[in-house]
This record gives structure tokens, sequence and C-alpha cells, in this order.
């Protein structure tokens, strides 16, 4: 009589296992069963702006950014990889680590912000970037997108590779 409970236990583990299969549908990263995948450059959409620039030197400044998402769900997790590029200088913008960054599912056409706060920098100043371009980077993507920069120059803590700006995690937007 104890072949029963094995056989039910062995019965019950299998359909377990095979409930945690994905069935064979790949979303394309290499990260079967989870239902998701890292989002990817190539499958969303990035809008810039509108920013609330800073006017003066001194000034702080935001500029949002939206992702939306284009493709198959994926998601978002940590923060984005911002770089500011002036043409013979390019520096890294630091995380703001006064929030936590949380994972975020995207499915198709889900949307998903962050904040740039950066303070600007006198023309020509000697800890001032001077800003060209901003790329934005998702995580785990090795590529970027860049942007246009038209927010005046950046102002350095230290110097100009050291920019008193900061990035916050992603958040949810919309619904």
């Amino acid at each position: 009589m104890r072949a029963i409970p094995i056989t039910v236990t062995a019965l019950a583990a299998a359909l377990l296992l095979t409930a945690c299969d994905s069935g064979g549908s790949d979303t394309g990263s290499g990260d079967k069963g989870t239902g998701s995948t890292a989002c990817r450059s190539d499958d969303v959409g990035i809008h810039v702006g509108p920013a609330n620039a800073a006017p003066a030197a001194g000034d702080t400044g935001n500029v949002p950014v939206t992702v939306t998402n284009r493709g198959a769900r994926c998601t978002l997790k940590g923060f984005p990889g911002i770089t500011l590029d002036a043409g013979n200088v390019m520096t890294t913008v630091p995380q703001d680590e006064s929030g936590k960054p949380e994972q975020l599912t995207l499915a198709k056409d889900d949307t998903a912000t962050f904040t740039l706060t950066y303070v600007r920098g006198k023309k020509d100043g000697a800890k001032s970037l001077e800003v060209r371009s901003l790329k934005i980077s998702l995580p785990g993507a090795p590529d970027s997108h860049a942007f246009p920069w038209s927010y005046g120059p950046v102002q350095g803590k230290e110097d100009v590779g050291d920019p008193d700006a900061s990035v916050t995690a992603f958040q949810q937007a919309g619904d």
C-alpha cells in the first residue's frame, strides 16, 4: 500500500515541474520560465522632456524621461545609465541613493519614468561641463540612445568630471 502515496508524490512533483516550464516560449533573452526579460533598447521608445530647465547658474533643473515598451513583456530593474557628453569630456551621472529601485514589469505600450536632476553651471566656468548630448542606456543594455542637450552647462562638484547631478530609479507610469 506504500506504492500509491509514492506514486501520487512523484506525479505531483512532475506536474509542478511541468507548470514551471515556459512551454518552449522564449522571449529572447535566455530568461526562460520567468515570463519576463530585461527590456532591450531596440524594443523601447524614449522621450526626453519637457524639462524644468534651470534658468541661471546655481539653479536646479529637472529633466523627466519616459520609456515606453514597444515589444514583448519586459522588466526594468535598477537605474538607467546616464552619460553627459561634452564632446571632449564624457561623464556618468550618479544614482540618486534616496530612492530604492524596484523591478518593474512592462507589458507592450506600458511606460516607466525617471528624472535627471542637475545644477546649472556658469558658461565657460572652470567646473562647468558644456554638455552637447545626453546618452541614456537601460540596465544591462550595451548600447545607448543619444539626445540633444539644450539646458545649459552642468556644474561640477570637484571638477567637470564630477557632475552636480543625479538620476532616479525607474518608476511605473500611468494607471
